[in-house]
């Protein structure tokens, strides 16, 4: 997209002469994130049901759909409760393939943690979460004990929803309060709106990049040695979906800060959408072909357009200062 950069940056210039307005932190903690969490409680919940009911991963893969969608909708919040809780629902980039091994491992053995949720959480990150699930339901090649596997799955699932469970209740209870009551009497983790408005911020740009430079750039690499085993959550041909849910989140975030339109925002959303409905394999396990590989790069392209228009236009117009560094932490 030729002169796409110039232009923003020259909107974000345009933008950065006006008065900074105020996000509506209520509104993007009511209408957004208290729903998101609260969806997660509940489809995760569905999901334990579901595995502790049968262990066929066709009767699985609808209630996992929507626990990973409404994971989808929060997972890019690592702040308040979900700082930690994030490595344990979703250790991913695994780097090192220490979820399936930490899950061998334990199948190998038949490790007695493997069939008692509430002894689960001894057990690493690794073995623990969306992750484990898509390795024990949807591994094209399982090994070890059926039975043992099973269980384990129904375990799995349980962990799961009592840590989404928790979440919930630690943002529902707390820390949707401590965001919205910022630069309040006793409010000592942000003295100022702004810092809480900061912080949000810094969550919708972190999630921008984690799809850009993780979810894509990282299985595509380069087009002569792409990696498809890279893809998030390939097994389950859940790569793609999780995307697009999580720019579709991370929209209605952008829209629910801003006190004035985004339209360069929207558009470049817009775009990013476009761009996703022609990819075919939506695990990505086809971008060892050319076609396929330059199809989901002009998806990377476009979620880096979308940050560049959150910075320029949505930036400029809560006053974050230009050059933040969204990897900062918040």
């Amino acid at each position: 997209m030729p002169g796409t950069k110039t232009f923003f940056l020259a909107a974000g210039l345009a933008l950065s002469l006006a008065a900074p307005a105020s996000a509506d932190l209520a509104r993007a903690v009511e209408t957004q994130i208290l729903p998101g969490y609260s969806a997660l409680a509940s489809t995760t919940q569905a999901l334990a049901e579901a595995t502790a009911a049968s262990c066929d991963p066709a009767a699985i893969r609808p209630a996992y759909g929507a626990a990973f969608d409404a994971w989808m909708q929060v997972g890019h919040l690592r702040l308040g409760p979900g700082e930690l809780a994030a490595i344990t629902i979703a250790f991913w980039p695994d780097t090192r393939s220490a979820t399936p091994r930490a899950l061998n491992r334990m199948i190998a053995d038949q490790d007695p943690l493997g069939t008692d949720p509430a002894e689960y959480v001894q057990v690493s990150a690794a073995a623990r979460g969306f992750f484990a699930l898509d390795t024990l339901v949807f591994d094209p090649d399982p090994a070890g004990d059926p039975a043992y596997r099973c269980a384990l799955t129904a375990t799995v699932a349980a962990d799961l929803a009592a840590q989404a469970k928790a979440l919930d209740a630690g943002w529902r209870e707390g820390f949707a309060a401590t965001l919205t009551t910022a630069g309040e009497a006793g409010n000592s983790t942000y003295l100022a709106p702004e810092e809480a408005v900061q912080a949000l911020y810094t969550q919708l740009l972190a999630g921008l990049e984690f799809t850009e430079d993780q979810r894509l750039a990282r299985p595509l690499d380069s087009f002569d040695k792409p990696h498809p085993k890279r893809a998030e959550a390939w097994r389950s041909a859940r790569s793609l979906p999780n995307i697009r849910a999580s720019l579709k989140a991370q929209r209605a975030l952008a829209v629910a800060l801003a006190d004035a339109p985004i339209p360069l925002t929207e558009a470049a959303f817009d775009a990013a959408d476009a761009a996703a409905s022609v990819v075919v394999d939506p695990g990505f396990q086809d971008i060892t072909d050319a076609q396929a590989w330059f199809r989901a790069d002009v998806l990377r392209q476009r979620v880096l357009e979308i940050r560049q228009a959150v910075e320029a236009e949505l930036g400029a117009q809560l006053g974050v200062a230009a050059g933040f560094n969204s990897a900062d932490g918040d």
